[in-house]
């Protein structure tokens, strides 16, 4: 790698979804991409409470920072403090929810921003790209209400990375299963590459 990489800060944030089982290996692919892409890759991951249920963070390596609700109220004692969700949202280049489970979704449609994640996905700035990546059963990936909020999201300008069908954890056959590791990596990547980040 040259000593000239190109910096680029990746937000990923995980919901209570089992597909938050993937987590170490959306980061393992992305800190091998950014040899092959001669870069820099700094990565930040907003967990739910929900979503801890599914990762141990001690398996992933140290170099990657790990957020929860509680970082958010411990920045902030009094006027001046900094916002957590705020400067989530000036420092990275992209957002990537992987997964988004249907209770967030649905909240997210809504407006609702009652955690982290959720705060910073409210007060992201449209100018740089939100992915998100859905992840549910396939029965209530098939509920007519899944898809207005797919629809919604995507109007208001976030970019959705498609569900697959697969059998699932549960047993069950169908869509619903989150995107590939590769796909959701190679959305990632091509934003990069596309990019006019200035060199470091």
């Amino acid at each position: 790698m040259s000593c000239n990489k190109k910096k680029f800060n990746i937000l990923l944030g995980c919901t209570g979804s089992v597909a938050t089982i993937k987590l170490p290996v959306v980061i393992q692919t992305l800190i091998e991409k950014q040899f092959t892409e001669d870069a820099k890759f700094e990565i930040k991951v907003i967990l739910t409470e929900n979503a801890k249920h599914f990762v141990d963070v001690r398996d992933i390596t140290p170099d990657v920072t790990f957020l929860t609700d509680a970082d958010e109220w411990n920045a902030w004692k009094q006027r001046g403090d900094p916002v957590l969700h705020i400067d989530l949202t000036k420092w990275a280049d992209v957002f990537v929810i992987a997964p988004l489970d249907a209770n967030s979704l649905a909240k997210m449609a809504q407006g609702l921003c009652d955690n982290l994640l959720l705060c910073t996905a409210r007060a992201w700035n449209f100018n740089k790209p939100i992915f998100f990546c859905p992840a549910m059963n396939t029965f209530m990936w098939e509920h007519p209400i899944t898809s207005e909020h797919v629809a919604k999201l995507v109007q208001w300008g976030y970019r959705e990375i498609p569900c697959i069908s697969k059998t699932l954890m549960c047993g069950d056959t169908g869509n619903g299963a989150m995107a590939e590791v590769d796909t959701i990596v190679s959305h990632i990547v091509e934003y990069f590459r596309s990019s006019n980040k200035d060199e470091i």
